[in-house]
């Protein structure tokens, strides 16, 4: 029998999709969901599958991998999409296609299968994805093809096949949420009127900065080669240092985002974000690197970011272009060591200290007192250069 691998996460939308390609391809469908942080009830996936009559449930657990090899990479980057969003839905989607391409190959399947809808971004990162690695391997985008228009379509198609219909806090069906280790967006329903503001209810992440602690939370943030490796002293892996500054950020109100984004294809959609960790990351990244780099290559990375952003945003990251772009966020990655530290207070994230051995940041020049380290004598024909290219 013919096999399909479908992106399935055991809810709604790829619950009525695996019903879908059972009955219009007649295939044998593979369950596959990857673990890269999100809200995962493993039974209720397997449940939901075996309920559908899936024999085959695949579950890889991709959490470090997520964190390492492309969180870390991207907060390198500094990478921010339109001056806010911090691309936690975008940088996701390249590992999930690469890994079920994988999955598909080892399975000898026809095809791939992916829930992202018709009007939305993540269709063409999946796809741009299972191109890269299988060219050869069939793509079946139910969102683009099927006869159910609307979330009212899907749900009547779920009443008519006992899947069943989650809820959210309020009763209905819920919003449309994407979570991972990186972070939570939540879209749809009210959240649609850009003029309505966002119910408390849908942040699932992050306390609101006026119920936040009212005392201050101080920690250290620790870089070894330009990427993160400790908090307050501690060595943790990728994943648990991430984790744990999710917790630390989500407690003090930090890393909300309520934006309206241009998205690839050509229409404006309005989302919110909880990054609370990324948050801390990227202040504390750049922290580093003002003590850490000289002007020229930072004043580098400021000017490939937008771009760098956009390519990640768009689902180019296995592109060649994104992949030379990161050799220059990554030329002097390794004078970038040493210890930031942060204080967190109610939404707002201040730098309290930043130590390094670098020499990158010489007191000596900067210091009001006399010194013989800087020349002053050069700094009237420095002046005098920048006049005549006013001309």
């Amino acid at each position: 029998m013919k096999k399909i691998v479908l992106a399935y996460s055991g809810g709604l939308d790829t619950s009525i999709i695996l019903k879908w390609l059972q009955e219009n391809y007649k295939a044998e469908v593979i369950a596959y969901t990857a673990d890269i942080g999100q809200k995962i009830d493993r039974n209720k996936i397997v449940r939901n599958a075996k309920k559908l009559g899936v024999k085959k449930i695949i579950i890889k657990n991709l959490k470090n991998i997520f964190v390492k090899d492309y969180l870390f990479p991207m907060i390198r980057g500094h990478a921010i999409y339109e001056g806010v969003y911090l691309l936690g839905t975008s940088i996701a989607r390249p590992l999930i296609a690469k890994d079920q391409i994988q999955v598909a190959k080892k399975f000898k399947a026809f095809a791939v299968s992916h829930g992202a809808t018709g009007k939305g971004n993540d269709q063409v990162r999946f796809e741009l994805g299972y191109h890269y690695f299988g060219p050869k391997i069939r793509v079946i985008a139910p969102w683009r093809i099927w006869k159910l228009k609307s979330r009212t379509d899907l749900i009547k198609y779920a009443l008519k096949h006992n899947i069943s219909i989650p809820k959210d806090k309020k009763g209905a069906p819920p919003f449309s949420v994407d979570d991972n280790l990186f972070h939570t967006s939540t879209e749809g329903k009210v959240l649609e009127n850009p003029k309505y503001s966002a119910p408390e209810f849908i942040f699932q992440r992050t306390t609101s900065p006026e119920k936040a602690p009212n005392k201050p939370q101080y920690i250290s943030i620790g870089f070894k080669n330009s990427d993160p490796v400790s908090i307050n002293g501690k060595k943790l892996k990728p994943e648990k240092l991430l984790e744990k500054l999710n917790q630390l950020g989500g407690k003090n109100g930090i890393g909300r985002v309520d934006l309206v984004e241009n998205r690839f294809i050509g229409i404006k959609s309005r989302g919110v974000y909880e990054t609370p960790g990324g948050t801390l990351l990227l202040i504390a990244h750049r922290a580093m690197e003002s003590v850490t780099l000289d002007k020229d290559t930072m004043h580098k990375k400021d000017t490939i970011m937008p771009r760098y952003a956009e390519l990640i945003y768009n689902g180019y990251w296995f592109s060649k272009e994104r992949f030379k772009l990161q050799k220059i966020v990554d030329l002097k990655r390794n004078k970038v060591n040493g210890i930031i530290k942060l204080k967190l207070y109610k939404g707002n994230v201040s730098i309290q200290s930043r130590m390094t051995t670098s020499s990158a940041y010489s007191m000596k020049k900067v210091s009001f007192e006399e010194s013989k380290t800087f020349n002053k004598s050069n700094v009237e024909r420095f002046i005098n250069f920048h006049k005549n290219k006013l001309k």
